[in-house]
């Protein structure tokens, strides 16, 4: 778990800002852990001479929507990283490394090794996968449903949480808090993320006592990750001083490449507009922006008759080599940003990111809570979801 980095809802410039099981299938690519009784479709490589060899990565899946799935590997040799390629190419160390279960909607073969140390690598497991799925099908969502008389928790399988204190590096004043937590200040008995009876999302900033902050910073993080597509989410925005709320992605491999080298979009960020580097638009706004080494990105949207404490769609449009930002319609997105168009480090092909939901308190942007901020503050997501390209 990542607590208390600076990689997330980073300190930016003045100019901008950063920030369900329904079957297994369990594929027929497995072999005897350090040996070489193999099954199924595997590429045979080289053993060093007398080394023992890695265990072929097995495969397994469950259904998403619409004949994707979401793919998991893993490997029976202790300690072994696993590598992969989604094009078809032999994946040496130097692929994509494994971090978390990833959607696969398109058509695509997946090859996979795994690395040990004292073991020379595995042989190569493969398989292909052909949903034929059609541009802009609905792949993948969380609709937060709950048809108890409760409230509920977040789906466990989808949804973890960054806790802790000590201003994310942002000098935020919230202690993020987890689904049952009783750590003080947190209160089970007040949750500060839940699936209402009203279907939605629910992600509380309360003040318990005096100068004390408590919220929610909920993450796909290790569960489920994907690359490419089209994902967005239905908002509701609390809009009081301090009040900071964010629909974000990091990549997978922030665990070993660190921020910002893994990747930053931010779909959604919004603050008090009256507070500086905006305070002379005139109207209310929103930011989306893009964060890699020595690469940042983004500008306000807005405009005369654009309210966020109303619902809107906040979504981003992710293809190789592009990222495109859009409210409420995405055929006619608002910022895009490619390699050619932005100085820096490109992060977003380097493999599947995570999602981010939260509700920061303070901080360097949008300053602290005042007299005038409404406690407890709640940030509503309808759904969040994920269509094909």
């Amino acid at each position: 778990m990542i607590t208390q980095k600076a990689e997330s809802h980073t300190q930016k410039p003045a100019s901008f800002t950063a920030r369900a099981v329904v079957c297994t299938a369990v594929f027929a690519i497995t072999v005897a852990a350090g040996c070489g009784a193999v099954s199924g479709n595997v590429d045979a490589v080289p053993a060093r001479s007398g080394a023992r060899t890695a265990a072929t990565p097995t495969f397994s899946t469950v259904a998403a929507q619409s004949g994707a799935v979401i793919l998991t590997l893993q490997d029976a040799t202790s300690g072994a990283k696993i590598y992969y390629t989604t094009d078809g190419s032999t994946p040496t160390t130097s692929s994509i490394q494994y971090f978390a279960p990833f959607l696969v909607a398109s058509n695509i073969t997946v090859k996979a090794i795994a690395a040990a140390k004292g073991f020379s690598n595995s042989t190569v497991a493969s398989q292909a996968f052909s949903p034929n799925i059609p541009s802009g099908t609905l792949v993948w969502s969380d609709e937060f449903t709950n048809s108890g008389s409760t409230n509920a928790q977040p789906n466990p399988a989808t949804w973890t949480y960054d806790t802790g204190a000590g201003g994310w590096g942002n000098n935020e004043l919230e202690t993020y808090c987890a689904w049952a937590s009783n750590s003080s200040p947190c209160n089970s008995a007040n949750p500060n993320a839940f699936v209402g009876t009203d279907g939605y999302l629910h992600i509380v900033a309360q003040q318990p006592s005096s100068g004390t902050y408590t919220s929610a910073r909920m993450k796909t993080q290790g569960l489920f990750s994907f690359q490419y597509g089209r994902i967005e989410a239905r908002l509701q925005i609390p809009e009081s001083q301090g009040m900071w709320p964010a629909f974000w992605m990091l990549g997978n491999n922030i665990t070993t490449l660190s921020w910002p080298a893994c990747g930053e979009s931010d779909i959604m960020e919004h603050i008090d507009g009256s507070v500086p580097p905006n305070p002379n638009l005139g109207y209310d706004w929103y930011q989306a922006s893009v964060h890699g080494t020595n690469l940042n990105g983004g500008s306000p949207y807005g405009n005369s008759t654009f309210s966020a404490a109303t619902w809107h769609t906040y979504g981003m449009i992710w293809s190789k080599g592009q990222v495109q930002f859009y409210i409420d319609d995405p055929s006619t997105p608002y910022e895009t940003f490619n390699p050619g168009n932005i100085s820096g480090t490109w992060p977003f092909d380097q493999g599947p990111m995570f999602v981010i939901l939260n509700l920061a308190v303070g901080g360097n942007w949008p300053g602290n809570p005042d007299a005038t901020t409404v406690f407890p503050s709640t940030y509503l997501v309808d759904y969040v979801r994920i269509y094909t390209n």
